[in-house]
């Protein structure tokens, strides 16, 4: 009975936290065309960004619990879910992506580096502030290039611009400054119920945070994408995927590290990196002809599920 309670508390306080973070993003990308900012910085800095905010604040509330192992398996898990089922389902209802120079010359260069970076940071187990800064750093020098971008008009990310510019609203004011509480709390309870059954069940919390958090925090990228894929606008939600991966390993490892050194569980060591560096090459070599097809997609989706049902068995 314990097991089932602290299961319905995951799934409300998880889905309290992802509506809280589609509340903040919303309100702020309004806010920011009323204010005047130009669309492809709102696209940029607070749409694509806020995509991974329910990832980030997870992550926090773990460092700050004492729970540092649910970090680096929400990054991993995120990850390769992004790779594997989300960009996978996208190219099998698409049918065929055609992919632009700027995502194979910059964004891609930008998801093997940052997924190398990763690896190379997390073999010695653990996560320090100077790594973290490193990340934050690499974080910032992606975001400075993807606003060059998209300023000049040569990329394929998904901008807002869709939103007058009227007066600004008190409820904007009144969203902006309450989703962030109701985050906080989401978050907090997530992780309780995260602790609570890792102890029920026997398994690690990164396990439970590679398979349950990445797939729920993944699943309004899916919504988007597909959304993509109906408007005839695929390439642009692969262009948003990649960016929150790369987000995901710069940012959410980054910043949660500034309140204390993340522990890395020997699970992700041995399997989860291995199968983020496959995600990351299987990617690489599907659209090195400039096109992923319906079948490379259900290629990466057969990889998912060997992913999801290795993981327990780890």
């Amino acid at each position: 009975m314990l097991t089932i309670f602290w299961f319905v508390i995951f799934v409300l306080s998880f889905f309290v936290l992802i509506q809280a973070s589609r509340y903040f993003v919303e309100s702020a990308e309004r806010l920011g065309l009323k204010l005047g900012m130009p669309s492809f910085m709102v696209g940029i800095t607070i749409v694509a960004v806020g995509t991974s905010f329910p990832e980030l604040a997870v992550s926090i509330i773990a460092v700050v619990s004492g729970a540092t192992e649910i970090v680096v398996g929400n990054v991993i898990g995120s990850n390769v879910t992004n790779i594997f089922l989300i960009l996978g389902v996208t190219a099998i209802a698409a049918g065929r992506i055609k992919i632009t120079r700027e995502l194979l010359s910059v964004d891609l260069s930008f998801l093997v580096g940052s997924s190398f970076l990763l690896v190379a940071a997390l073999l010695d187990r653990q996560f320090t502030i100077s790594e973290a800064l490193l990340f934050i750093a690499g974080f910032i020098v992606y975001v400075l290039y993807a606003l060059t971008i998209e300023k000049e008009g040569k990329h394929g990310k998904m901008v807002a611009g869709r939103l007058d510019h009227k007066g600004i609203e008190g409820s904007l004011i009144m969203i902006l400054v309450a989703s962030p509480v109701v985050m906080y709390f989401g978050a907090e309870y997530t992780i309780k119920a995260v602790l609570k059954l890792s102890e029920f069940l026997n398994v690690g919390v990164e396990i439970i945070a590679a398979s349950a958090i990445a797939l729920g925090t993944s699943l309004p990228e899916l919504a988007v994408s597909l959304s993509a894929v109906r408007k005839g606008k695929a390439e642009m939600a692969i262009g948003n995927i990649l960016g929150s991966n790369i987000f995901n390993t710069f940012a959410v490892m980054g910043i949660p590290a500034l309140f204390g050194t993340l522990f890395v569980p020997e699970s992700m060591i041995v399997f989860g990196l291995p199968m983020l560096l496959i995600a990351t090459f299987l990617y690489f070599f599907a659209i090195r002809d400039n096109m992923t097809t319906k079948w490379e997609g259900w290629m990466l989706v057969i990889f998912y599920f060997f992913f999801i049902s290795e993981l327990f068995s780890v």
